[in-house]
């Protein structure tokens, strides 16, 4: 375990639409992991997660996510928008696609009436409050022109579900009024709730990233605060594609990507947990690289090995650490040409088994 479990944490939530499903992976290793929160800041849709995680509710969140569908979010057709993002529109479909989208900024935006539906089923405003866990979140008022930090559990009675709709009010979204305001979604000025956290003296912070697309403040981190943080090396969904199918993939990484910051995993595909040296590492991959060598019926000399293939390998990668990370960047690239799965933790000589039995296959 890399963190101290018997310490309390504020978890920081980043906006990014329907890659948020990643959010609740990471939220699920973290619980299992016996990891413990007494805060959350949200932004956008990490504020809708935020209210999730603020009830301790997983299992509500889990099944919102990996039923989610477009219709419940905006108001589209469900196989329409299925086909676009699966690039399966074809001749008068995508005409007509194209139709809907044109009536679509016509009005506006997309409705998000179907989202506000959404909101009043699932977040629980009394258990909020009730909530040992505080929660923070953050919109943006187009009105005052300036970005809104708000304590959840100040705000007046039956407001909560409109300030969650006014932190996640996309830019594709039709503008209405919320209390007499125009709002935007907080990401455009603060993408990760970070500062938020450290104003109010929150030091052991676990921030969940999904998205690169807002504006990330620059941060001064204090001395006595420790923050971790776990973000997608693969890729996530696109902001509006709110498909079950796509965003139980999401979750399944956001998941493994916590684990691999809880215990210290290697690998940028695949989930490494480390047993070999340095040593170990080389002679495996001269070893293999050589072999490969002898099944084309050619012989590789060691300095030719060391001075020629191994660098090249290291350039490939971009890789500047030791031969231990040339040798997992070149047997990952291996596995992903297999079609190996990387959900799952393995050690070095269970990828290199698995390796060995699809290739046997082969």
């Amino acid at each position: 375990m890399q963190i101290d479990i018997s310490q309390k944490y504020a978890i920081a939530l980043g906006g990014g639409g329907a890659k948020g499903a990643y959010q609740i992976g990471a939220w699920q290793a973290l619980q299992e992991a016996g990891v413990q929160y007494e805060a959350v800041a949200g932004v956008s849709v990490g504020a809708l997660n935020g209210a999730l995680m603020t009830m301790r509710d997983l299992e509500t969140a889990k099944r919102v996510w990996e039923n989610i569908t477009f219709s419940q979010v905006i108001d589209v057709e469900d196989s329409q928008m299925k086909a676009f993002f699966d690039g399966d529109l074809h001749g008068k479909d995508w005409l007509e696609f194209f139709r809907n989208m044109i009536e679509v900024v016509r009005k506006g935006g997309f409705d998000t009436k179907p989202l506000e539906n959404l909101l009043m089923q699932v977040v629980q405003e009394e258990k909020i409050r009730q909530s040992d866990v505080e929660f923070f979140l953050t919109t943006y008022s187009l009105s005052d022109h300036r970005e809104i930090d708000l304590d959840v559990k100040t705000l007046p009675d039956g407001a909560l579900h409109d300030m969650l709709l006014a932190s996640a009010f996309f830019p594709m979204f039709r503008q209405k009024k919320i209390g007499g305001k125009y709002y935007a979604d907080g990401g455009i000025t603060n993408l990760i709730p970070l500062e938020n956290l450290l104003v109010r003296g929150y030091r052991n912070i676990i921030i969940l990233h999904i998205s690169q697309v807002g504006f990330e403040k620059k941060v001064e981190i204090p001395e006595d605060a420790r923050i971790f943080e776990i973000a997608p090396k693969g890729k996530l969904s696109s902001v509006l594609q709110f498909d079950g199918t796509h965003a139980k993939r999401d979750m399944q990484l956001g998941y493994f990507d916590a684990k691999r910051m809880l215990f210290g995993l290697m690998g940028e595909r695949y989930y490494i947990q480390r047993t070999w040296s340095e040593e170990k590492a080389y002679g495996m991959l001269c070893t293999s690289l050589r072999k490969e060598a002898a099944e084309m019926g050619k012989t590789i000399a060691l300095r030719t090995l060391n001075e020629q293939m191994l660098p090249q390998l290291a350039k490939k990668y971009n890789v500047q650490g030791n031969y231990y990370d040339i040798w997992l960047r070149w047997v990952e690239d291996m596995a992903n040409e297999l079609q190996i799965s990387p959900f799952g933790i393995r050690t070095e000589d269970m990828l290199m088994q698995e390796i060995l039995q699809k290739k046997q296959k082969k």
